[in-house]
């Protein structure tokens, strides 16, 4: 069977695409073409590009401080995080490629801030195209290119299926981050245990540390609460795309599967999108 992906947005919870996609070529399926918001067109490019393997080898191995020093700060108004060396590494991983180069039909989603409106990456620099999709407002950098101030392409499409719409495929399958079910029953091996431990250890000093400066003991810190809004702004728009797009199949990862920004979580967020993607099977 000819599938095209439409794989959304959702930050951290974007691992899970890598076990959908694994499950689904596991399963005989060849994937035909794919859209993406995100990391929903970060995990989809470097399927597309043959660098997935290499780039899942390379999360696993992640601990909390390989994360933390991934994070190169920006002296730039517009975003925490600049990060190049993020995309250095993908650079290794994939090389330079060009999306209509690619084996495979590719489309990144970006949003043109400006202009209010969508921008569809289907030819040109594969990287350029992802580092604009994923470039979540506040915390990444913007890409200006071409004229254009360009963000995360959750921000008006976090699971866009109208690219794959025309694509020859005999069916669409989308796979939506911010699923209203369970947290799954993940078995976590006692090595990812430890390193997803230590990682919230750390996080629980630094909001600590920030609650002090800020002389606020409240539950929740002005991030959590960035966080929290951007994800019902999402889940709401995912639904209203959705009513006008509706894919063959639509495979959901719970939102409880882990935090925006838990990039730590990789073995757990893999295995949860399998196990979502073999149930969505069945019923396909």
């Amino acid at each position: 069977m000819r599938v095209a992906l439409s794989l959304g947005s959702g930050g951290a919870r974007g691992y899970a695409h890598i076990g959908v996609i694994e499950e689904l070529l596991a399963n005989g399926l060849e994937i035909v073409s794919i859209s993406g918001s995100s990391m929903g067109a970060l995990i989809g490019g470097l399927f597309a590009a043959g660098g997935l393997e290499r780039y899942k080898e390379w999360v696993l191995e992640l601990d909390a401080f390989d994360v933390a020093r991934l994070l190169d700060l920006s002296f730039d108004k517009k975003g925490f995080i600049r990060g190049e060396k993020i995309f250095k590494k993908l650079e290794e991983i994939v090389g330079r490629q060009r999306i209509e180069e690619l084996p495979i039909r590719y489309t990144a989603v970006a949003t043109e801030v400006r202009k209010n409106r969508e921008v569809w990456f289907q030819e040109g620099d594969l990287l350029l195209a992802i580092r604009a999709s994923i470039a979540i407002p506040s915390f990444f950098t913007p890409v200006e290119y071409g004229g254009m101030l360009l963000v995360d392409g959750g921000v008006l499409n976090p699971l866009p299926v109208a690219p794959v719409m025309s694509d020859h495929a005999d069916k669409i399958i989308a796979v939506n981050l911010y699923g209203d079910k369970p947290k799954p029953e993940i078995e976590v091996p006692e090595e990812e245990r430890g390193k997803i431990d230590r990682f919230e250890e750390m996080k629980r000093a630094i909001k600590e540390e920030f609650q002090k400066l800020m002389d606020d003991e409240e539950d929740y810190s002005m991030f959590d609460i960035i966080n929290m809004s951007f994800d019902a702004m999402q889940d709401t728009l995912i639904r209203y795309r959705l009513a006008g797009y509706p894919p063959d199949l639509l495979i959901e990862i719970s939102k409880e599967v882990c935090g925006t920004y838990d990039f730590h979580r990789a073995y757990e967020v893999i295995e949860a999108g399998r196990a979502a993607a073999r149930e969505g099977l069945e019923r396909l």
